[in-house]
């Protein structure tokens, strides 16, 4: 008898000791399963990966694993789109007996599961989701959310979610959710959206997209002027040595411009700019490697010319220049940090490290707005010749305007094919008192056709122009402008120390005497921002005084340019007390 209990006990022994290091953990082979379903599920192989943790629950059916196999497998079934094979498996989770990050899988489970009957209890448990979750987590807590209240008909906290979403995005779904949110909002209204607007603080992530979606409906939002405290590269002493506050020395820059294409002037233009100040730098600082890459013009040219700066070994990108090309880079989440020299198209935020530096046409309408309220003016009419850029300058006056407590009494589009504004005039006199003012959106020879007309009018209220307004270089029609104040670049008018002198680079350099001169001094500026665009956006205040003015970076990663005031005296354009800052720019 006992030899025959020996017997059995010894070919039950494997069996025993298979249990008692289930109970005690995984074994080896448990180990080597649960590794292979994880790498099948980060491999899209979802059905797979659930095979494989049904398989290892059933080994240990009553164990704390065999409870954390099965909520495995029901989310491997659920994302696999096997919801009801999911609903079954969930049912027979523990989830009281759960790790945190388990614990989050299961109720994000439960209520994307509750969502297709019953929006609301979906998100009432997604309510008890840790605030911090892994990236794929947090984007299916993010769309369930979404989902969910659009369901429910609140598109505001749909909206939302998938703003959540929009970092944790790239490529084609990206830009359907940043589609989806622009739908949301502009079926709230433009009312909605400032009333939406007016109870976000400063800096908060929704704010950029109410911004494009009121451009969509033809207003814009206010915006919150950087207050500007103390210039960046304060010289630091430690150890013997010294270093610039903020500074940061890359090995080695890729410039991706339009060097052939459409944009081939403006892009030889900010090219110029930029080398200027390249080979201007102090020798004190070290001069980085630079390569300059041609982007084409076209959104695929500058991913090709990324990629190439990439494995050359680049460790700062700056560029592209258009719109679509900047869309596209921050749409591929580059690894590398980006200084874009646009806004791109859509409402997408620079990528963490990254940020954007434009001439926008609706910066001219915020400054004009800003002055106006500060010299005590709070009625004002706008004309504008019609122009997008025109009719952007003239929505981010309004909006600024009225917020600062101003009334903008009428927008005048002035007619295309004629040379007489009387009836514009006109109709924008009612209501324009005496310490009323006006804003002009228009070019030079629009200008210089408007301001008789209006003196003929009298109207004396003063008028503040947008930059383009100015040619860039002495006119002698100017004298028609005479009063007029607008917006712009210091260096133009070597109003900022410790650059080349404007004068002094005509002769070699045609592009400073026109036109062409305000993109010469952004490339410029585009160097000077280069080692400190990042510290810059750490540290709110801070600023580098630039060819195109102080150059200060928001919590979004965009550049604010707060230009000086310039006033046409005697057909010469000149800057005005007062609006200068005389410290040199940060080299």
């Amino acid at each position: 008898m006992m030899r025959s209990s020996s017997i059995l006990l010894l070919a039950l022994l494997p069996l025993l000791l298979a249990g008692c290091a289930t109970m005690g953990g995984p074994t080896p082979a448990q180990q080597a399963a649960n590794a292979q379903a994880d790498a099948l599920y980060q491999r899209g192989d979802y059905q797979g990966a659930a095979r494989t943790w049904d398989n290892l629950s059933a080994q240990s059916p009553r164990s704390n694993q065999g409870n954390d196999y099965r909520l495995r497998a029901a989310d491997a079934w659920y994302v696999a789109g096997q919801h009801a094979r999911a609903a079954q498996l969930l049912a027979t989770v523990d989830g009281a007996h759960l790790h945190a990050l388990d614990a989050a899988r299961y109720n994000l489970l439960k209520s994307e599961l509750a969502l297709t009957h019953d929006p609301q209890q979906a998100l009432a448990i997604a309510a008890m989701l840790p605030s911090t979750l892994p990236p794929t987590l947090a984007l299916r807590a993010a769309r369930l959310q979404a989902e969910a209240a659009g369901a429910l008909g609140d598109h505001w906290a749909s909206a939302r979610a998938r703003v959540r979403m929009d970092n944790l995005l790239s490529g084609k779904a990206r830009q359907r959710n940043a589609r989806d949110i622009e739908r949301m909002l502009v079926a709230l209204g433009v009312p909605a959206l400032q009333k939406q607007a007016s109870k976000l603080p400063a800096g908060d992530p929704m704010l950029p997209w109410l911004g494009r979606a009121l451009h969509r409906l033809g207003s814009a939002l206010p915006k919150n002027l950087p207050q500007l405290m103390r210039p960046a590269g304060t010289v630091i002493t430690q150890g013997g040595g010294s270093t610039q506050e903020g500074f940061h020395a890359y090995r080695q820059i890729a410039l991706l411009l339009p060097l052939s294409g459409p944009l081939k002037v403006a892009g030889d233009a900010v090219a110029e700019g930029f080398l200027t100040a390249y080979f201007n730098t102090a020798q004190a600082q070290p001069r980085p490697l630079l390569r300059v890459y041609d982007t084409q013009g076209t959104p695929a040219g500058a991913l090709a010319a990324y990629q190439l700066a990439q494995s050359d070994g680049a460790d700062l990108v700056v560029g592209p220049l258009a719109r679509d090309a900047v869309a596209a880079l921050f749409d591929s989440n580059p690894s590398l940090p980006v200084l874009a020299l646009n806004h791109p198209d859509s409402t997408v935020n620079p990528p963490r490290g990254s940020a954007e530096f434009g001439l926008m046409p609706a910066n001219d309408g915020t400054q004009a707005a800003a002055r106006m309220l500060q010299q005590g003016i709070h009625s004002a009419v706008v004309f504008i010749a019609g122009s997008d850029n025109e009719q952007r300058a003239a929505q981010a006056f309004k909006a600024q305007f009225e917020a600062g407590g101003g009334d903008v009494l009428t927008v005048q589009t002035l007619p295309q094919g004629t040379v007489n504004y009387a009836n514009e005039i006109r109709n924008a006199m009612p209501g324009l008192g005496a310490n009323g003012g006006i804003f002009i959106a228009v070019p030079p020879e629009t200008a210089r056709l408007l301001m008789p007309q209006i003196r003929v009018a009298r109207l004396r209220q003063p008028v503040f122009a947008s930059v383009q307004v100015y040619g860039g270089s002495p006119n002698a029609l100017d004298k028609d402008l005479d009063g007029v104040q607008f917006p712009d670049a210091p260096w133009l008018y070597d109003a900022q120390p410790g650059l080349p002198v404007r004068a002094s680079l005509m002769r070699d350099l045609p592009v400073v005497a026109g036109r062409g001169a305000r993109l010469f001094a952004f490339g410029m500026d585009a160097d000077l921002l280069s080692p400190y665009f990042v510290w810059l956006q750490q540290h709110p205040g801070s600023y580098v005084a630039g060819a195109t003015g102080q150059l200060s970076v928001d919590a979004q990663g965009h550049v604010q340019r707060t230009p000086i005031w310039v006033q046409f005296n005697n057909g010469v354009a000149t800057p005005m007390a007062g609006t200068l800052n005389l410290s040199a720019p940060t080299q």
